[in-house]
């Protein structure tokens, strides 16, 4: 089964299966055609997967996530008036983490050489009938694209004209990536020729993009437009191999990445959730939603502090994050009747044996001993700006315009990449970066990342997610894998920026508390918190405030509903979708079958054979 972003990607993998490929060769297939394709991501990007081996029937996470490069320092980023690294352009780029991700799943867990991997989507990048979805995107996104000319040169088909993107269904094509790949391909043939192993040769295009005339290009193309990036962060950067974190949930083991994403706050929220009788308060009720919303508040808090890059210095706590004991002092802290609008970090250190070092700085946050009613909604002495460019907020229009601005950035999307075989392995990825407008390195036609926002400039903030060249930022980016008796359960990921978790833990209940199946549990209407810091979007601190109590709700919620969410101090607001794609894969081991889902809010295609 092959599910992923768009239906000619999620054909890529099905073209691999019916080679007889696995399902890592699948998915990296997959991921480059959808990359190739701009679906909300590029290839200068990140990477991140977990990956079920049924050899071994353990779960192993790959962190394809780039750093910070040379020179970013809160000073620098301080010093040009911003209170978060920029949104988009060369100085938003980490080192690109996709290429070498697909190299390194493919070369350590696949069977086919890069070539036949990368075959679909060269045919992509040498044309292909562009879709409306991107076509659009690139004509909204391109007063932003004129002002970097290798993006101008690739994007804006016709240039001077009214439209100046591709149109629907335009043969779209990619001269200088095509070369880029050719060049990855060639590298791995040419050591192929020299009696190297499959591995190796993979490895040569590895070190040919990274070290050798591509990543030459990319950095002399990323300094050109001002950008930090140098060959020595390209040669010093690694994909990780890593242990993923889990939890039990009522027998199922859930997987998640590490801290250096928010993965684990829905560990926690299942932790706190244990604590609940959730099947009898029935599904979507106003008690349900009531203590979704409280857990997702609390989770959220811990993320926003504690969450961060573990191989950089300060160490997180997700030991006692994750322990149990510390979920029961939280759930403890729900009230049954009300929102908590002052829900903030609480203190996980007692919980592994430690004293928690960063008292004084959650005082200074404003969540400890605060009876302002605050506590969530602080700003650092530094920057009080509270309205549009700091001018306030003065109509209604105003108001419309940031509420439209803030959900466009709790939506900020990716793709996700589901995949499994008849031999067991399976593999969950959400790649992201290097989404449109894109900023394009050079001619070698691949858009650089856009995750360095997701630092923060201010320990205040986030102690652990402080921007220094060689860390990774803390990304919303949360593949899923979930185990029932030590054999394959669900594969599960979303795209959706800050909203991935709260989807994918509602996804999860759906099947696992409620019995639907995986496409009801893809389709199904989830609520959204927002009493969250935002990760995306922005360059001030207003930009990203929470705001406490602020409910989305799906609009077909009854009347009854809304008003006890109403009585409970919520601020309600509805749509027809409360979810960004969900892509899963069920594994139906009484009948020796796949049940595939694939949400209708995107374009999001899953392929079965």
């Amino acid at each position: 089964m092959a599910i992923t972003g768009k239906p000619l990607a999620a054909t890529a993998g099905s073209i691999v299966f019916q080679k007889g490929g696995n399902a890592v060769d699948a998915a990296c297939a997959m991921l480059a055609a959808t990359c190739t394709m701009w679906d909300v991501l590029s290839w200068g990007g990140e990477t991140q997967a977990l990956i079920y081996n049924p050899k071994t029937k353990k779960v192993i996470a790959l962190n394809a996530m780039g750093v910070a490069p040379t020179g970013a320092t809160p000073a620098f980023f301080k010093g040009k008036g911003y209170s978060f690294p920029p949104e988009y352009g060369p100085l938003a780029a980490t080192t690109p983490g996709t290429p070498g991700g697909i190299c390194y799943m493919l070369a350590e867990y696949g069977t086919m050489s890069l070539k036949e991997i990368l075959a679909p989507a060269m045919q992509l990048a040498a044309g292909y009938p562009i879709e409306a979805q991107t076509a659009n995107s690139i004509e909204r996104g391109k007063a932003r694209i004129k002002e970097w000319p290798y993006s101008k040169a690739v994007f804006l088909t016709h240039p001077g004209e009214k439209r100046e993107a591709p149109e629907a269904g335009e043969i779209f094509v990619q001269k200088d990536l095509l070369a880029t790949l050719q060049k990855m391909v060639d590298a791995e043939q040419a050591a192929l020729q020299q009696k190297k192993s499959r591995k190796d040769a993979i490895m040569a295009a590895y070190n040919r993009f990274y070290t050798g005339d591509i990543a030459k290009e990319f950095v002399r193309g990323c300094q050109e437009q001002g950008g930090l990036i140098t060959q020595e962060d390209l040669a010093r950067w690694k994909p990780l191999w890593e242990e993923p974190l889990q939890t039990n949930y009522k027998g199922i083991d859930v997987y998640k990445l590490r801290e250096w994403t928010q993965g684990p706050m829905l560990l926690q929220g299942l932790n706190i959730l244990e604590n609940f009788d959730l099947k009898k308060m029935g599904y979507n009720s106003p008690q349900y939603i009531h203590t979704l919303y409280q857990t997702l508040n609390l989770t959220f808090a811990d993320r926003d502090f504690y969450y961060g890059d573990p191989y950089k210095g300060p160490v997180e706590p997700i030991k006692g994050l994750l322990s149990k004991d510390y979920a029961k002092e939280r759930a403890r802290l729900i009230n049954p009747d009300k929102n908590d609008d002052k829900a903030g970090p609480g203190d996980p250190y007692p919980f592994e044996g430690k004293i928690n070092p960063y008292t004084a700085l959650l005082q200074e946050r404003g969540t400890l001993g605060d009876t302002s009613g605050n506590r969530r909604n602080f700003a650092p002495a530094h920057d009080v700006r509270t309205g549009m460019n700091g001018q306030g907020i003065s109509t209604s229009a105003d108001l419309a315009m940031l509420e439209a601005e803030y959900q466009d950035r709790l939506w900020r999307g990716t793709t996700s990449v589901e995949a499994a075989d008849e031999a067991g392995w399976v593999v969950s990825i959400t790649p992201s970066g290097g989404w449109l407008p894109a900023c394009i390195a050079g001619q070698t036609g691949v858009g650089m990342s856009q995750r360095m926002q997701s630092f923060v400039l201010d320990s205040v903030l986030n102690p652990f997610n402080v921007v220094q060249p060689g860390q990774r930022p803390r990304v919303t980016l949360t593949p899923s894998l979930a185990l029932k008796d030590n054999k394959p359960f669900l594969s599960f990921a979303v795209q959706g920026g800050d909203t991935q978790d709260q989807n994918l833990l509602q996804c999860f209940l759906n099947v696992v508390e409620f019995g639907m199946t995986a496409q009801q549990a893809a389709e199904a209407a989830n609520i959204n918190s927002n009493q969250l810091w935002l990760s995306l979007g922005g360059t001030k601190i207003a930009d990203r405030q929470p705001k406490p109590g602020h409910l989305l709700l799906h609009a077909s919620t009854p009347p009854a509903t809304r008003d006890a969410l109403k009585k409970m101090g919520y601020t309600l607001t509805f749509d027809d979708r409360t979810s960004g794609p969900i892509n899963l894969i069920y594994f139906d081991w009484k009948h020796g079958s796949f049940w595939g889902g694939s949400s209708n809010h995107g374009e999001d295609y899953g392929i079965g054979w």
